[in-house]
């Protein structure tokens, strides 16, 4: 079978790493990156560090905004997919790459396969929303990650080529988790950001939805990280180079007890959440992590499409939007300051995590429907 994978952001990056060597040990693929994140810091150095093929094809798109950014896409995938001649185009996510790579081979008569099939937020004001619903109606495979998609699915009609595969990021975080378990790995990371960094001593936290970039949520967020800091606790603020910008633009600076740092590569990400006293974020990619390595995570939105996660934390993982009287409430109660340190300790001394199977289940499904 000949599959083309069309990706362009880290968090896709991520899933291609767990999905590619499944594909290519049985089937050609074709490997296209469309540079929606352009910079090295944000997707450049995930090549090397997961072991990902270069890719076959580089459109180097990079920013704009969504109607500029995705009509560009769409110029440049058709040529490669009409060249290509592909048996399939699989797409992941939620980005302006999916919607690109689905639209552009479902008008080439290409058959589409959307890894991360039925999530939903169920806001559609939301650019990824509509991105995943426009990818699903068009795709024969749904690749549902959990049994709320593959709900979400069925409540919209679509029942063919819907199967549940699991998490692909699960199999990658469970393999590299064992890597980062040992707290000692803390060192090497807070040289290279000029940070002292121990167990259970800081807060992680990532930023980058477009809501959250609007002056008001920033202001909300700003607030929020400074109260954390000013009760002791360390902010390592991974910041999204479009988040930097929206808080230069609005001349908004942070205080001293939050520490920005760039965008870290997923092994470097993967072990500051483990050895966190508690994750802030709202990023999708980064609750499923803290889920699975047990981290308490506060999901800075007002809703979240990964039910099972919240579901399953056992009360550690809470949405508390920009809300900070309840995020210092919910804070406190998870990771208290006098036992941050012992807890962070013991959750990476017994760190155990099965991967989900998903490369295999999406790879024997494909195979099905060929």
């Amino acid at each position: 079978m000949r599959i083309v994978s069309v990706v362009g952001t880290r968090p896709q990056l991520i899933k291609a790493a767990a999905l590619v060597p499944a594909l290519r040990r049985r089937h050609d693929e074709v490997f296209v990156d469309t540079g929606q994140h352009w910079d090295d810091a944000m997707a450049g150095v995930f090549f090397s560090e997961l072991g990902l093929p270069r890719p076959d094809h580089s459109l180097h798109v990079g920013g704009g905004g969504h109607g500029d950014q995705t009509g560009r896409m769409l110029i440049a995938l058709e040529p490669i997919l009409a060249k290509e001649r592909p048996d399939v185009v699989l797409v992941y996510g939620d980005t302006n790459s999916t919607l690109a790579g689905a639209l552009t081979a479902a008008k080439l008569g290409i058959p589409v396969a959307h890894v991360e099939a039925g999530l939903r937020s169920l806001d559609r004001q939301m650019p990824e929303e509509l991105n995943r619903v426009v990818a699903d109606h068009l795709s024969r495979w749904c690749f549902a990650p959990t049994p709320s998609a593959v709900a979400n699915l069925a409540a919209e009609g679509v029942h063919e080529g819907v199967v549940l595969v699991g998490d692909l990021m699960q199999d990658l975080a469970a393999h590299v988790g064992r890597d980062v378990a040992d707290p000692s790995v803390l060192d090497a990371i807070g040289r290279q950001l000029a940070l002292r960094l121990a167990p259970g001593e800081y807060v992680f936290a990532t930023i980058h939805r477009a809501e959250n970039r609007e002056p008001a949520a920033m202001r909300a967020w700003v607030d929020l990280l400074e109260r954390v800091a000013a009760r002791g606790r360390t902010v390592v603020l991974a910041i999204h180079p479009g988040t930097r910008e929206a808080l230069a633009r609005e001349a908004m600076s942070l205080g001293p007890g939050v520490c920005v740092v760039d965008p870290q590569g997923y092994r470097t990400s993967l072990a500051l959440q483990l050895h966190a006293a508690a994750v802030l974020t709202d990023s999708g990619g980064i609750q499923r992590e803290a889920a699975w390595l047990g981290v308490p995570c506060l999901v800075l939105r007002p809703v979240t499409e990964w039910l099972e996660a919240v579901e399953q934390s056992a009360g550690r993982m809470v949405v508390v939007g920009l809300d900070a009287d309840r995020a210092m409430t919910e804070l406190d109660r998870l990771a208290p300051p006098d036992h941050a340190v012992a807890l962070a300790r013991a959750r990476s001394s017994s760190f155990e995590l099965a991967p989900a199977g998903a490369a295999d289940a999406i790879v024997a499904a494909l195979e099905r429907g060929a």
